[in-house]
């Protein structure tokens, strides 16, 4: 089951008996989490009718204990089983037999970071219950939360205060919905967020600093890039986090022009890009001030200054305003190919 599915279901009062929740998306999964609980108990039948366990301490033997206990003055229990990555082989498969015969009144409910599917407690989970991923949102997923966030919070964007924000607040969904709420406040009683409203109170994050600086390399700025990598590793920025976005950009920049010489839609490329469609005008100009054979140049460069940073003493500044040089002059990456 989708994550949407599950909150369709539970808007409708089909709440699963067995429920598995994981994945690498902590926010939607803990998001939720609590959807589950408001539906199944309510806030003053919770001291009675809600037992949490973790899996680092749990054991089959007291959760089915629990589960197997009517719940007092209402009609369901929700038992709750965090952290289930941690529970063993062993520790799963003593809860084989329950999920062939969960009890009716009792949600057994387990949160974890990740399955493993090839265990038989999972191959008979998925038959008898219910199982929810929770994965990270794409880049042009993104631009969507941020519109249905803010449509709960009575407010809508701008365009261009849109791509700001997003811009600057890159993928944490936690921190976007924190930054929402600022918004929210900030505007009062005016429903538009426009761009001045995203400058005022989102500040300029590393997330668009990393974005200013691949686009001034892929946009030829040489000396605009290099004040700005500068600036970031001097407020203590990475240089491999740096690089692997710098890779990035260029491996999205090649198939944007391996796209357009195949003559895909803009439809189409967004999807493939997976990336807003408000973003590739940007893209495809950038691409076009490259020659096909410079992209591969420009990824090995990349990948002898990675294999520097991971196994040289000298001094990663060096390699890596070095980089930033060639990649926007074209310079010495040019001349390896010749």
């Amino acid at each position: 089951m989708k994550s949407g599915e599950l909150q369709r279901a539970l808007e409708t009062g089909r709440i699963p008996s067995l429920l598995f929740l994981y994945g690498e998306e902590r926010f939607l999964l803990e998001r939720a989490y609590q959807d589950v609980l408001a539906k199944v108990v309510d806030a003053a039948a919770r001291d009675f009718n809600l037992e949490v366990f973790t899996g680092r301490e749990a054991t089959a033997e007291k959760v089915l204990d629990v589960c197997r206990t009517l719940p007092v003055f209402a009609p369901r229990r929700l038992v709750v089983v965090k952290d289930a990555h941690l529970l063993t082989a062993n520790d799963l498969a003593g809860f084989l037999p329950y999920l062939n015969h969960p009890v009716p009144e009792t949600v057994l409910l387990f949160i974890g970071r990740t399955i493993d599917g090839r265990l038989g407690f999972f191959r008979e989970f998925k038959k008898k219950g219910t199982l929810v991923e929770f994965k990270p949102l794409y880049d042009n997923q993104i631009p969507g939360f941020v519109k249905e966030q803010a449509r709960l919070e009575g407010k809508s964007f701008t365009e261009d205060g849109l791509a700001l924000f997003c811009r600057r607040q890159g993928t944490d969904l936690g921190e976007i919905q924190a930054e929402l709420l600022k918004l929210a406040t900030y505007v009062g009683t005016r429903v538009l967020i426009d761009v001045e409203d995203v400058r005022q109170v989102v500040s300029d994050s590393r997330a668009e600093s990393v974005f200013d600086l691949v686009n001034a390399i892929g946009q030829r700025r040489a000396a605009e890039a290099l004040r700005l990598l500068t600036r970031m590793l001097e407020d203590g920025e990475p240089p491999l986090r740096i690089l692997t976005m710098v890779v990035r950009h260029f491996r999205q920049l090649w198939q944007t022009a391996e796209l357009q010489r195949l003559g895909a839609e803009r439809g189409e490329m967004a999807r493939r890009l997976r990336i807003n469609p408000y973003f590739l005008d940007g893209l495809i100009a950038q691409a076009r001030r490259f020659e096909s054979l410079e992209f591969r140049r420009a990824l090995a460069a990349c990948l002898e200054v990675d294999l520097a940073l991971k196994s040289s003493g000298g001094h990663p500044e060096a390699y890596m305003e070095r980089l930033v040089l060639d990649l926007a002059r074209g310079g010495e990456i040019n001349k390896k190919g010749r």
